[in-house]
């Protein structure tokens, strides 16, 4: 996941930093320091951050020379 994607994620689900991190368990400032790209990321907290935002309906699609993105899924 990008620091975009996350951004884009987050926006598709209007959710808010804060609603990120108390639906994830990761601190706001971990979001926001990724989101800015001040911080790459530990891949167990991108992780955590990744599953809240598929639970709420997002998948992430992956680099495929078109570039990655994000979608809401299908109900």
């Amino acid at each position: 996941m990008t620091s975009a994607q996350m951004r884009a994620a987050r926006a598709l689900v209007n959710w808010s930093v804060r609603d990120l991190s108390e639906r994830s368990g990761v601190h706001r400032n971990t979001i926001t320091n990724f989101e800015t790209g001040k911080s790459g990321g530990d891949p167990d907290t991108l992780t955590k951050l990744q599953r809240a935002l598929e639970a709420a309906g997002v998948e992430f699609i992956p680099e495929n020379g078109s570039g990655a993105g994000v979608r809401l899924r299908k109900k």
